[in-house]
């Protein structure tokens, strides 16, 4: 596996760097949302140490090359630089492909890894937002992605990141087809959706994207009475100090979603 040519982190921090043991020692902040276990080899450490320091094609290469936990490594690091820093769409829907192709096989040689069923149902997602949610549910993508992140918390109840996708599944159906269609049509809830959203912010106080998703989901869900709310949420969310290249890029999304505001 070659290291693909992307563009780099625009936001290069050396407290992002985790040297040495830093990496083991700061391992359950940093993992918080994802609940990805600390790898027992230098290699896959290697790659997470890359991601965290926002060289994600490098710890794209290094991760497939490890293969096994390293797989987790190479796919976070693709949808994040995917999300966040990939300008051409027909790119960007290509990686989410190809990492929901790399987590189908992970699913079926080793269906007990949480992340498997995580990351695939967020390549899935952020897929289905490129080509229209209304498209996405049309070819029965939706059903798909509530699946994978059932079974992903099933896995590992504590997955904070899961539960924002779901609280964010059930917010954008909402959205789309109103509250009626979606409750009768997919299972989507106003009640459920925000339920997930805090029990994510519960289990990762410091996360930047909870809160933004949260505040996102209360106004696709409830309209302009749940505003003052989603305001509070999004003011909370640029005091956030980011630990990682992730979070950075989180934290200036949100910043800037507040100054089109």
């Amino acid at each position: 596996m070659t290291k693909p040519a992307w563009s780099k982190f625009p936001f290069p921090n050396k407290a992002f760097l985790y040297p040495g043991t830093a990496l083991e020692k700061n391992w359950p902040r940093l993992h918080r949302g994802d609940c990805e276990p600390c790898p027992e080899t230098d290699a896959v450490l290697d790659a997470w140490r890359s991601y965290h320091a926002g060289d994600f094609a490098k710890a794209v290469e290094i991760g497939l090359k490890a293969g096994g936990a390293g797989i987790n490594a190479a796919n976070k690091a693709a949808m994040i630089y995917a999300n966040y820093l990939e300008d051409d769409e027909d790119k960007k829907l290509a990686i989410f492909q190809e990492i929901t192709a790399r987590c189908e096989a992970q699913q079926a040689n080793d269906p007990k890894n949480a992340n498997a069923w995580y990351y695939y149902a967020y390549a899935l997602g952020r897929y289905s937002q490129g080509i229209s949610i209304t498209k996405a549910l049309a070819q029965g993508l939706g059903g798909k992605i509530k699946a994978s992140l059932e079974q992903a918390l099933e896995l590992e109840p504590k997955h904070a990141d899961a539960h924002i996708a779901l609280g964010t599944w059930h917010a954008e159906i909402i959205d789309k087809v109103g509250a009626l269609v979606g409750g009768l049509t997919y299972g989507a809830k106003k009640e459920t959706g925000e339920k997930h959203f805090r029990r994510a912010l519960e289990l990762n106080p410091d996360s930047t994207i909870a809160r933004t998703e949260y505040a996102n989901g209360l106004v696709a869900m409830f309209g302009r009475s749940r505003l003052k709310d989603a305001e509070k949420l999004y003011a909370d969310a640029v005091e956030c100090t980011p630990a990682d290249a992730m979070e950075k890029l989180d934290l200036e999304a949100a910043n800037a979603e507040m100054e089109d505001d």
